[in-house]
């Protein structure tokens, strides 16, 4: 008879923050796969959880799902955990979710923490709609790219950025979104938890301010808010931004973004003016 896998929820700091039915899942089953069992281990030592446990991260991901894939459809049951918060959310499982589903093996979640809504929750921003991104591209171009394809979006926008990148997308999300509200949350659950708001400008000003940053941290942005009417035709814009020192193609993303057009659309109708 096949097993079944539990994708489990574990704490994202506060080691408090674990459901009963997961200390229970964990307790019950034949394996752990962990994103790092040195981690996992504290989490299952303060409970007494006493279990078998295998590694299971981004540079195993492949063959290793075939590996556990194996043992499920053999009848084992396994927990599937990330270091903190919920499995497959910026962190490895799709592959062995995905060949669990692919052989008829149960999947069952076992909800909990996620860094994400605890951000967005106390943020104090739009919780009517969020888009969640991951993590922004490392690079400026490909970073800025990625921001001004969510420029229009009518939803609150959350990230998760490492803290030594952490200034330079602040800096990108000012140039290519402008001041939109900006909420940090570093550390959270934690001894150290924060929040910081303001504009990407002021929470980056405050953040330099610092002799280091350090932790976890969630970036959220507010949401685009309908452009306001401008009857200026768009070349005349545009050479306005220009003669005032503006790069052309900058000019024609902030003319795009002030509009609620793409940066594709001004272009083309540039050239039909020309």
């Amino acid at each position: 008879m096949a097993g079944r896998l539990y994708v489990v929820a574990t704490p994202i700091g506060n080691l408090e923050d674990i459901t009963y039915r997961a200390v229970r899942v964990l307790r019950e089953v034949d394996l752990i796969a962990c994103e790092d069992t040195r981690q996992t281990r504290k989490l299952l030592e303060h409970y007494g959880i006493r279990k078998p446990t295998i590694s299971y991260h981004e540079h195993n991901e492949a063959e290793r799902s075939q590996e556990l894939a194996e043992r499920l459809r053999a009848g084992d049951t396994i927990a599937l955990v990330s270091d903190a918060g919920m499995p497959l959310v910026s962190d490895p499982g799709y592959r062995l979710v995905k060949a669990a589903l692919s052989l008829e093996i149960p999947v069952e979640p076992v909800p909990g923490p996620s860094a994400v809504l605890a951000a967005l929750a106390a943020s104090g921003l739009a919780t009517d709609s969020f888009h969640f991104g991951g993590f922004l591209p490392v690079k400026a171009g490909p970073r800025a790219r990625a921001l001004e394809a969510l420029a229009g979006e009518t939803a609150t926008l959350v990230f998760y950025e490492a803290p030594h990148r952490v200034v330079e997308a602040l800096e990108t999300i000012e140039q290519v979104l402008g001041p939109r509200p900006v909420v940090m949350a570093r550390e959270l659950t934690k001894i150290h938890e924060e929040f910081v708001r303001g504009t990407a400008g002021e929470v980056r000003a405050r953040l330099l301010a610092r002799n280091a940053i350090k932790g976890e941290i969630t970036l959220l942005v507010g949401k685009a808010t309908a452009p306001a009417a401008d009857s200026t035709p768009l070349e005349e814009a545009v050479g306005e931004l220009v003669r005032a020192g503006t790069a052309r193609m900058d000019a024609i993303k902030q003319v795009a973004r002030r509009r609620g057009l793409s940066k594709r659309e001004v272009y083309e109708q540039l050239l039909k003016a020309e």
